[in-house]
């Protein structure tokens, strides 16, 4: 009972303090009172909102949260997405203008289309079908894939691409080894969800190539380095906790549908080197993460705007029998 008015109370405050009754939508902050820090309408923070939204309903059935996801939908379909090359607008301004500097974070590209955005426009569709399967709502679902099909995945490096101007335009070659195996398993829930046998036949395929495309980014003690810049051969040698977190379900993902116990050893591994190098057994909750000298990355959050239990609750939820 204490858990269900703790998170009936966090609906309140993101109803009450996060969303733009005005003009639409959630801002990216606000301060501790509630006031509107960042009023930017980041597609990225709305597609989570649905996500949440869809989700406490499903533990509630509280018909609020799951109108609220709904008018969400609705809202980015009118003002982000793109009705003829496809695709979602990464950011406007308060009153959903234009805006110049549509970054996620400050080290992302400042590009139109990106695709994290995308990924996770994807799940927090996903989740919203699970509780209201409308037909709109899977063509914009089976579009989401197709994008992934016809410009996130490289078809040669079975990496993904990360960035693209409002053309599908690629923009930059960044490798990043977390997303890439995030979205093996992401894809192919979104395609099982909707009952999309020939994109579960097709992700199915893909996924063992981009599980094995993301195995030269893990290191010998298990964990998985973070990003790699082909342009300058530069690796980033960073083992961030999400990017744990995802290897760990990503590569089980690719087991289950392979049957080739390499990918579930990568996975055991990677959870021996979670327990050993991430997971703070002192305070709680998992470091941010390690070094290539192998330290707790010094001065980054236990918390935080970027940082909270997401990747690795989940994580932990979905291969909860590993010990």
């Amino acid at each position: 009972m204490r858990a269900f008015c703790g998170l009936f109370q966090l609906l309140i405050s993101i109803s009450d303090n996060f969303m733009d009754e005005e003009q639409g939508g959630v801002y990216w902050s606000v301060d501790y009172t509630g006031q509107p820090l960042d009023t930017k309408k980041q597609v990225y923070a709305i597609s989570f909102t649905i996500y949440a939204l869809s989700e406490f309903y499903r533990a509630s059935g509280i018909e609020t949260a799951k109108q609220k996801a709904i008018d969400l939908f609705y809202l980015l379909i009118e003002k982000a997405y793109d009705p003829i090359k496809t695709g979602y607008f990464e950011a406007f301004t308060k009153d959903w203008q234009p805006i110049a500097n549509l970054r996620l974070s400050a080290k992302d590209a400042n590009e139109k289309k990106t695709m994290n955005t995308h990924l996770h426009v994807l799940e927090s569709y996903t989740n919203l079908y699970r509780i209201w399967p409308d037909n709109a709502l899977r063509e914009h679902i089976s579009t989401l894939l197709n994008n992934f099909f016809d410009h996130f995945i490289d078809n040669e490096t079975h990496h993904l691409a990360l960035f693209f101007d409002e053309d599908w335009n690629r923009k930059g070659d960044l490798i990043s080894y977390g997303h890439d195996i995030e979205a093996t398993w992401l894809l192919l829930e979104a395609a099982e969800v909707i009952g999309d046998k020939a994109s579960i036949k097709r992700i199915k395929e893909i996924t063992i190539k981009m599980a094995d495309a993301t195995i030269a980014g893990l290191d010998a003690d298990g964990g998985l380095w973070y990003e790699y810049e082909p342009t300058a051969n530069h690796l980033v040698k960073e083992k961030h906790w999400w990017v744990q977190a995802e290897a760990m379900v990503g590569f089980f993902n690719a087991w289950q549908i392979s049957g080739d116990e390499k990918y579930l050893n990568i996975a055991i591994n990677n959870w021996q080197f979670i327990k050993s190098k991430i997971l703070d057994k002192q305070n709680g909750e998992w470091f941010w993460g390690i070094n290539e000298n192998g330290e707790i990355m010094p001065g980054e959050d236990k918390a935080g705007i970027w940082k909270c239990p997401y990747h690795n609750s989940r994580a932990c939820m979905e291969l909860g029998f590993l010990r």
